[in-house]
């Protein structure tokens, strides 16, 4: 049975564009250096809202206030499974990455999901949808 990993991230939107934080290098190939909604996993006993409060100050230096749930998703990778929750943010101060190798503000014209680490692909479609890509 595959581990199952449960993630919280942000989505950050500033002047109708979508931050995206691309990925280093990692052990899975099928996510390395691909963008992904800033987050990280869930720590026993957290709330997913703290979870990404925590997850953006380690990986971006970043203070956000967490709105609400825009969407969750399930995705089965070939090594384990995660859950995916994203929640709207609004940034409250400057950021600096640490972590990701580069970052972008895309518009929604702009949304490739093929750029994107598979789970948060899923997400990327219906934002497209959405905002009108």
């Amino acid at each position: 049975m595959k581990k199952h990993i449960k993630v919280a991230a942000a989505l950050l939107f500033e002047n109708g564009k979508l931050f995206a934080a691309k990925r280093g290098e990692s052990p899975y190939p099928y996510i390395a250096h691909k963008y992904e909604f800033p987050g990280g996993k869930i720590e026993e006993g957290e709330a997913e809202e703290e979870t990404v409060r925590r997850e953006l100050k380690e990986e971006l230096d970043l203070d956000v206030k967490v709105g609400g749930l825009f969407a969750k998703t399930t995705f089965e990778y070939p090594d384990f499974v995660i859950t995916l929750s994203l929640y709207e943010c609004e940034m409250l101060s400057d950021f600096r990455l640490k972590e990701h190798e580069s970052f972008r503000w895309m518009s929604p014209s702009e949304l490739d999901a093929s750029e994107w680490a598979p789970a948060d692909a899923d997400m990327v479609e219906s934002l497209g949808r959405i905002f009108g890509a």
